[in-house]
């Protein structure tokens, strides 16, 4: 099988403005299964009077032994983007480039200070994930 619809197990989509961000459960040829999460672009390259749309698309591949650290890492960035949590790296997680980390103190894990809608808001998603696997 190639990236063709004999691999497709699972897709939604989410339409955002010129954006559509596709989430799909594949399959391989040994049977593992993995989310391929696709971002397609409306972009005009012709003119106004003649347009002509493409299509620009990028693909991000997430693998069974990512999925719990990736949700993770996506439901801590969903909480300092909605303003739940403060702005600081986990220790684990934490880059050379942060001055913290490089002097040698260690950087404050963030804490779930998430509301109980957003804990179950998350929970339903990871659980989502943990049931198509």
């Amino acid at each position: 099988m190639g990236d063709t619809d004999k691999d497709l197990v699972y897709s939604e989509s989410v339409k955002a403005g010129k954006r559509i961000y596709y989430f799909d459960v594949k399959q391989s040829r040994n049977g593992d299964r993995y989310i391929a999460i696709t971002e397609s672009k409306k972009i005009n390259e012709g003119t106004m009077e003649s347009p002509r749309f493409v299509f620009e698309k990028h693909k991000l591949f997430l693998y069974k032994e990512d999925y719990e650290k990736f949700v993770d890492a996506l439901t801590r960035t969903l909480d300092v983007a909605k303003g739940n949590a403060p702005a600081v790296a986990p220790v684990e997680e934490a880059s050379e480039a942060s001055s913290v980390a490089a002097e040698g103190e260690a950087a404050e894990p963030v804490a779930d200070s998430a509301d109980a809608d957003d804990k179950a808001e998350k929970k339903s998603f990871l659980d989502k994930v943990k049931d198509i696997f």
